[in-house]
């Protein structure tokens, strides 16, 4: 049969369950949208930016079972698209990125666009391919899927070029896509064994778990209930284990988590850690003390021994490893734990929450006043998305997340002006559920101009702005060492003017009498299908748990030369 190579990729990504595409059509690439616009399953979605497209595709993938998919022009939709490509990268997501192509059977050099976008994208992708003939596109799709999917996933990258876009070319079959499973090594259930013996004999073990525990959220209540076992999460992970559990202890276990988690991990003698890498952000800046007995789970053999030295190091699916560790526990005899942590960590956490009520915000709005209220009138399944900045540690410390992935920022990639588009992504692929974003300013002027994408589709989502004028985080970070800050504050700003233009709704919270009636009308707007820019008189002058702790760990982890230097300095200006 003969076919177009746009006809093979509209099929290829029907197959695969696909429900949305984000990018900007181009000469490159208009065929194949030409043929997403025929699909009775796929929506093409027109954004602003390709690099705000991939972090739409990016939150499909973390927050549905479909994958997250960017249709984009070679070359500059490339550039523009890496950072949300490198996010993905960073923090485990699979993402499939369609790129179109220049010709392949020109006689000319210097054709448009024409460069070599594999070298480019091999560092921020798992993988890159590049179709040569028809009968590889939908073959090639579909081998893409599975590495971007398999294994500790990620993006991976795929050029089309446009003269087999534009052209009939024969193809031997359409095979139907059939799904992969990987089983587990034959030594797992060795190492299992071993596990349970060693956690079952722990006084005080501990959980640690990250995004790459999201899907095993039942498996993990059930081992930490039967071992008596707080438990506590990355920042990624935040959605890991619900916070309605009383094991729950927060973001963290060292000197820059919540008093709950550090109070309840402090004579932990065995660490069962849980899909993460023990990364810069989840430990505290490496500021974080692991036992000896460190069992670590993870889909990616290349995160173990790479920070903390592991006691058992076991590969493979946290979903698949943790009911048959489960199993095991069950054949063990456990030591009996006293079920006063369960009463601490409850005291620790209501005195945490009193200790920032408490906090005089003068007339600015209290963040964990504004979080109380939030959690108080969203549903439980509504999804939370954090931008990058100090917002990021007060929604994660103030703001309980019940169900599993209805949390998640960008973490270890960290860019800013992620979560507008992610909420637009996320609420296209949960049309269902409320979806709030937590944005700071900063990161709001990075990708405001997707208000408009969000007006055009009608989408009731929220996007809260934490509006004090700075680049919080850094600006915080530089007034103790250096005294003074540095394009950290922002020119003044009509964020009304921006909305009103882009056809949001617009609602200010000016102080904390104004939260809860503020929330509710924002909330009512959504409801009816219009997207609402609530814009946050925050008050940051309290410092997280997560701030103050970085802080403590980097100042002692500097030389004595430099560590002198900056108090020096910091206190001469002062003066």
């Amino acid at each position: 049969m003969k076919k177009t190579a746009a006809w093979l990729v509209r099929y290829a990504l029907e197959q695969l369950k696909v429900t949305h595409t984000f990018g900007i059509p181009g000469v490159h690439n208009t065929e194949i949208y030409d043929e997403l616009d025929k699909s009775d399953s796929i929506e093409p979605v027109l954004v602003t930016h390709e690099g705000y497209g991939a972090f739409m595709a990016d939150a499909v993938s973390r927050s549905s079972d479909s994958i997250g998919t960017l249709v984009i022009v070679p070359a500059a939709g490339a550039t523009h698209a890496a950072s949300g490509i490198g996010e993905a990268s960073l923090d485990g997501i699979p993402m499939l990125v369609i790129s179109g192509g220049v010709r392949t059977d020109s006689q000319f050099a210097y054709q448009l666009h024409d460069m070599d976008q594999h070298t480019m994208m091999s560092p921020i992708t798992k993988k890159t391919y590049k179709v040569m003939s028809h009968d590889e596109v939908v073959s090639t799709i579909y081998a893409a899927f599975d590495e971007a999917t398999s294994g500790e996933p990620g993006p991976v990258f795929v050029e089309i070029p446009v003269n087999l876009q534009l052209d009939l070319g024969n193809v031997s079959n359409l095979p139907e896509y059939q799904t992969k499973t990987a089983p587990l090594a034959e030594h797992v259930q060795e190492q299992l064994s071993q596990a349970a013996a060693i956690l079952a004999k722990a006084s005080n073990p501990g959980i640690f778990v990250g995004w790459g525990g999201v899907d095993a959220i039942e498996s993990t209540e059930k081992i930490a209930e039967l071992l008596t076992a707080p438990v506590s999460t990355t920042l990624q992970g935040l959605s890991s284990f619900s916070a309605k559990h009383p094991l729950h202890t927060g973001m963290g276990f060292g000197p820059a988590a919540v008093p709950a988690a550090t109070n309840a991990f402090k004579g932990c003698d065995c660490l069962l850690a849980i899909g993460t890498r023990f990364a810069e952000i989840a430990t505290g800046s490496f500021g974080v003390t692991v036992p000896e007995n460190l069992i670590h789970i993870d889909i990616n053999p290349q995160v173990f021994n790479a920070n903390y030295p592991a006691k058992l190091a076991i590969e493979g699916d946290a979903s698949l490893v943790l009911e048959m560790l489960y199993a095991e526990l069950m054949k063990q005899s456990i030591v009996e734990k006293s079920q006063n942590i369960l009463t601490c960590i409850k005291e620790d956490k209501a005195k945490y929450t009193e200790e920032w009520f408490k906090h005089d915000s003068g007339d600015r709005v209290n963040p964990a006043r504004f979080f109380q209220s939030l959690r108080g009138q969203i549903q439980d399944d509504a999804y939370v998305l954090a931008d990058d900045g100090n917002h990021t540690f007060l929604t994660a410390e103030l703001m309980p997340c019940y169900q599993a992935k209805h949390f998640f920022s960008p973490t270890d990639f960290n860019c800013m002006g992620y979560a507008i588009p992610a909420v637009i992504g996320t609420k296209l692929a949960n049309p269902d559920n409320q979806v709030v974003g937590i944005i700071g300013d900063g990161a709001f002027l990075m990708s405001q101009t997707e208000l408009f994408t969000a007006a055009d589709k009608g989408l009731g989502v929220i996007f809260t702005i934490f509006n004090d004028g700075e680049l919080a985080q850094i600006s915080q970070a530089q007034q103790t060492p250096y005294n003074r800050k540095t394009c950290t504050t922002l020119p003044s700003l009509r964020f009304e003017a921006i909305t009103k233009a882009s056809g949001c709704q617009y609602v200010r919270i000016e102080s904390n009498a104004d939260i809860d009636d503020k929330i509710k009308q924002a909330l009512s707007y959504a409801d009816a299908g219009q997207p609402v820019v609530l814009d946050v008189n925050v008050d940051y002058s309290k410092k997280t748990r997560f701030t103050q702790g970085i802080i403590k760990t980097n100042l002692k982890r500097m030389k004595l030369p430099t560590k002198v230097r900056m108090i020096s300095r910091a206190l001469w200006r002062r003066l």
